[in-house]
């Protein structure tokens, strides 16, 4: 056959359709030819025990999770914080499955590759969404590890999971008790830096660059080096999820009471915050919840920020192992 040059590729250049379809599998992406076919896609293995899924909950919101590691090892649950995804957890989950646990993160409602909620979007939901995803996994004895947001959505997950389901949890910057300023928490941060929050909503791409330059990694701090691949890869997961789920999450954060869930948990959890914290300030966050904890532990981490699971992971991953063993 003779071939066009204006219409078809050289053979050089011309690539399998099965290639292509294999390589974004790979990539743990899912083409679908329509919204049915969607729905009929169900966990997709690669590469043995690497695996990337959807779940969908009971309101319908579809539930992005990655599950990796042999079933039968002991599961941990990790939370990721606001606005981000899944793929904070980057350095743990690898680090732990490496160690030989079966390692678990999911992209909360509204986040990363998640539904794009517009409604749902507080922590009692999170937490529901969360024990749909536990049950539907049937995860026993699960260590579940959160992250500032994820700390509150892991507080909350702790003090209602059924017998068995966890065994220990770990608050990492975490916004327990509450962040926001009341008659019962004067040393709060005012509503005012929280409206802040919101208005930066005005122009989210470039709000979701100054954060991360910014306080989040302490690159703000005089002598600290900015890692311009980190603040790239924090905008990237911000900008995936929905403009409004993330904005109504400002409320969930801020303002969710979590002192009574810290009173009811029974399980031994760890409480690790950076003394240089400049979003979830230690003062008012992990110096009160491990006073309200019956079997918490706190460990402070001097000069650290509060994205000191990214910056500092060669520190806290040994940490987490060694309170996860012992």
């Amino acid at each position: 056959m003779t071939q066009d040059p204006e219409t078809e590729d050289p053979p050089s250049l011309q690539l399998n359709r099965r290639d292509v379809l294999g390589g974004i599998a790979a990539a743990g992406l899912i083409l679908t030819a329509s919204p049915l076919a969607a729905a009929q896609t169900k966990h997709t293995s690669y590469d043995g025990d690497i695996r990337m899924d959807t779940f969908t909950t009971k309101d319908g919101t579809r539930i992005f999770f990655k599950d990796w590691g042999p079933k039968t090892a002991q599961p941990i649950v990790f939370h990721h914080g606001w606005p981000l995804s899944a793929d904070d957890w980057d350095a743990q989950m690898l680090y732990f499955l490496q160690q030989g646990f079966r390692v678990i993160a999911h992209d909360r409602r509204g986040h990363g590759r998640s539904t794009q909620t517009d409604t749902g979007n507080d922590m009692d939901t999170y937490v529901a969404d969360l024990l749909e995803l536990t049950d539907h996994l049937n995860l026993q004895n699960a260590i579940h590890i959160g992250h500032s947001t994820g700390g509150g959505e892991a507080t909350r997950y702790a003090a209602r999971a059924k017998p068995g389901r966890i065994a220990k949890a770990v608050l990492v910057g975490a916004v327990p008790p509450i962040m926001v300023k009341t008659d019962k928490n004067p040393g709060g941060l005012p509503m005012s830096v929280f409206d802040d929050f919101r208005a930066g909503f005005a122009n989210r791409a470039q709000y979701y660059l100054d954060i991360p330059m910014g306080p989040f990694y302490g690159f703000n701090r005089p002598g600290t080096k900015m890692i311009e691949g980190t603040v790239r890869n924090w905008w990237r997961q911000a900008m995936m999820g929905g403009a409004k789920a993330q904005y109504d999450c400002v409320k969930a954060f801020s303002e969710t009471d979590f002192t009574e869930d810290l009173k009811a948990i029974n399980v031994p959890v760890l409480v690790m915050h950076g003394d240089d914290d400049q979003v979830v300030p230690i003062a008012d966050a992990a110096l009160l919840s491990i006073k309200l904890l019956k079997k918490g532990e706190l460990k402070v981490y001097k000069g650290y920020p509060h994205g000191m699971l990214t910056t500092h992971a060669d520190v806290l991953n040994p940490d987490l192992l060694a309170f996860i063993r012992r």
